[in-house]
């Protein structure tokens, strides 16, 4: 792979989008949706996939130029029993052996949220965004120990449930964690309403987090006062 930027490399897990000319010192991994079940094949063409480009694209635009940008690549559609979670993990198995331990931010949307929030626990992950997240009430949240997160979503979201992102933090922090939630007005699932809004707000709490020893209460709150949203 030539370190010039602009070539993409694949393994079995992670898809580099760019590579600094010189050796990576962060990362930034995006997640993107899909469903509950589904054996199909994950392409990069489907929708839920470019969704996350101009999110990508955001986080680029105000990271250093020594971060990694890349994506993670499902084998499945779907959640089924946790799929997206082991491939998170194996991308982050072969970042750290790329980039020698940088870390990493993951950006996460829908069930690629859930799949952010369970791979926290890899050592190399610094902090984790959750976009319109999929967080059921029998999701653990031990794992976000020494992990900042932040969770944007907004409040006309008709597939995935406001409420269950309220109980997750409130869990989360109960737990000792780091953790805060920006609810985004006119916010819809698929980040079309207030696109502008959701893009900034995510490259904002990103470049936060790739800052030393911020804090997640810190991170929304800034995220909430550059959107007009409201946090808990």
């Amino acid at each position: 792979m030539r370190q010039d930027g602009g070539v993409e490399r694949n393994t079995s897990a992670l898809i580099v989008r760019h590579a600094p000319l010189r050796s990576a010192t962060a990362a930034v991994l995006t997640l993107h949706g899909g469903q509950e079940e589904s054996r199909r094949t994950a392409r990069p063409w489907q929708v839920a996939a470019l969704r996350m480009h101009p999110v990508l694209r955001a986080a680029a635009a105000t990271a250093a130029q020594d971060v990694l940008l890349g994506q993670v690549r499902y084998r499945y559609r779907g959640w089924n029993d946790g799929d997206p979670a082991e491939d998170a993990l194996r991308a982050l198995d072969d970042l750290q052996e790329l980039t020698a331990g940088a870390p990493v931010v993951l950006v996460g949307h829908s069930m690629g949220a859930r799949a952010a929030l369970r791979a926290a626990a890899h050592p190399t992950v610094r902090g984790v965004v959750a976009l319109a997240p999929w967080c059921p009430p029998e999701d653990p949240v031990d794992q976000l120990d020494h992990v900042r997160t932040v969770l944007l979503h907004g409040d006309r979201d008709r597939v995935t449930a406001y409420a269950d992102s309220v109980d997750y933090v409130h869990r989360a922090r109960a737990a000792g964690m780091a953790a805060g939630l920006v609810a985004v007005r006119g916010g819809d699932h698929g980040m079309i309403r207030r696109s502008g809004d959701w893009h900034r707000a995510t490259a904002e709490v990103v470049t936060q987090m790739l800052r030393p020893d911020p804090v997640a209460d810190g991170l929304a709150a800034e995220a909430c006062a550059a959107e007009g949203a409201v946090q808990l």
